[in-house]
């Protein structure tokens, strides 16, 4: 099959017996040996049982078998912060304990049932802290459209494997752009969900924090969405139950929608040539589809939100469990410093703040617009090489990581459902994302903008070829 298959195209050929979910494992594992070493995507592998489950399952579909998961014999890979039983997760540091986990998360219970094969682990940054994919224990990942330029992150690993043809999905997470920066690196659909929409076992970072999935095309991650997504009965809150599945608002006519464009950075950043072309771009597609657009601006994040957001994001390091403080890197081991320090009076009134700025962006998308379209990122896909300054500045910002973020961790904040959508690529060669966000629980009207997107300027084809 083709590199570049979509999950559900492959899970179809599967279906039809038009291919095997062993033949299907076997490319892509083939596709690790020739991509992986340059790229350092996958940082453990589980070929053999892989191979083993890929097998039974090809038996029980040649004899028959009735009533397949929509992802029967996909392989995925997951990211290295997600516990899996049987599987290690380092959580990409030095200071995390050896051995299998004895639990799964969540999400990893809901892409088996799914029928998805899950093979190997994709590197992260340590803790999944940053915006770039480096760390001490596994190295660098790098992007295949550039090898010379970072992949993203914290899903790093996740994009560079999907952008290089590797695996058609891959899981990935979000708490302050992690799954929409590495789209937006690697060219790719990330969406991230509202938060409550996808079960996990304790809403990390006090439920900014949620998992998703990183893929070549709108069907997949809305598709991947419906698995992911079914209602918790032990979990403290849910997002509303959708009308109908997602899969089936892909292509649905969203109406006449006010769309806001914004390039400018509450954080006072620059926003570099690209990225304001991309999001020009967008809003010229979207007139021409006969939506309302208009542009705004300012950002919706306001500054006073900066000192809470990162309390509560350093008090998130310890979520990690049996860490050796004394082995992780010395960004985070400044971060959990930090988190010490801060009484829990101070903590409780970072969450009100967060509370109450979130009632003021939200409010915003229904008296001013329905959608608002950001670049994802300030600049484009950065050098490889920022963990050296990263550790310099032992805690401090660095300017680079925190261009990469600046449209992105606001929508944690608020647990608003946003996607980047690889619309544009600069004159480097290299992939510029464009952000669009919608208003709580309406992941149905972004993903039918998507798909309408998609189709208007589309971006199949449109990957690095490698090997």
């Amino acid at each position: 099959m083709d590199e570049l298959a979509s999950g559900l195209d492959v899970a179809a050929a599967i279906r039809a017996k038009e291919v095997s979910p062993l033949e299907v494992l076997d490319e892509c594992l083939a596709r690790v040996d020739v991509c992986n070493t340059e790229l350092n995507a996958v940082i453990w592998r589980n070929d053999e049982e892989a191979r083993a489950e890929a097998r039974a399952l090809g038996e029980r579909i040649a004899g028959g078998v009735a009533d397949l998961p929509p992802f029967a014999g996909v392989p995925l890979p997951i990211k290295d912060l997600l516990p899996v039983e049987g599987q290690p997760v380092t959580y990409g540091s030095r200071g995390a304990p050896e051995g299998p986990s004895a639990t799964s998360g969540p999400i990893a219970d809901a892409f088996v049932r799914a029928g998805f094969i899950l093979t190997g682990r994709t590197n992260t940054p340590e803790f999944g802290s940053i915006t770039v994919t480096e760390n001490e224990r596994f190295g660098v990942t790098r992007n295949p459209w550039n090898t010379g330029h970072t992949s993203g992150g914290s899903s790093g690993g996740a994009g560079s494997a999907v952008a290089a043809g590797m695996f058609p999905v891959a899981h990935a997470s979000d708490g302050g752009g992690s799954i929409r920066i590495p789209a937006s690196c690697c060219g790719l659909v990330g969406l991230k969900p509202s938060r409550g929409r996808v079960p996990a076992t304790f809403p990390g970072w006090q439920g900014m924090v949620t998992e998703g999935a990183l893929s070549r095309t709108v069907a997949d991650t809305a598709a991947v969405l419906d698995v992911i997504s079914t209602p918790d009965p032990y979990a403290w809150w849910n997002a509303p139950v959708p009308e109908r599945p997602f899969a089936e608002e892909v292509g649905a006519d969203p109406g006449r929608l006010r769309v806001a464009l914004c390039s400018e950075s509450a954080l006072g950043l620059p926003v570099a040539d690209e990225p304001a072309a991309a999001v020009d771009h967008a809003g010229r597609v979207l007139e021409s589809l006969g939506h309302q657009v208009s542009r705004i601006a300012a950002d919706v994040f306001d500054l006073s939100g900066l000192e809470p957001f990162l309390n509560v994001v350093n008090a998130g390091l310890s979520e990690y469990p049996d860490i050796d403080w004394a082995r992780v890197e010395p960004h985070n081991r400044a971060g959990y410093a930090a988190a010490e320090a801060v009484d829990s009076a101070v903590f409780t009134r970072s969450l009100i703040e967060l509370h109450q700025l979130t009632r003021t962006i939200v409010a915003r998308f229904d008296d001013e617009f329905d959608l608002l379209v950001t670049p994802t990122m300030t600049v484009e896909p950065p050098k490889v090489g920022l963990l050296e300054a990263v550790h310099a500045g032992a805690g401090a910002p660095v300017l680079d990581i925190v261009a990469m973020a600046a449209f992105t961790a606001v929508y944690n904040i608020t647990g608003q459902p946003a996607v980047s959508l690889p619309l544009h690529v600069a004159p480097s060669g290299l992939p510029v994302g464009v952000q669009v966000v919608a208003g709580p629980w309406r992941e149905a009207q972004l993903i039918r903008v998507a798909s309408q997107l998609e189709a208007a300027a589309p971006w199949s084809g449109r990957y690095p070829r490698l090997g």
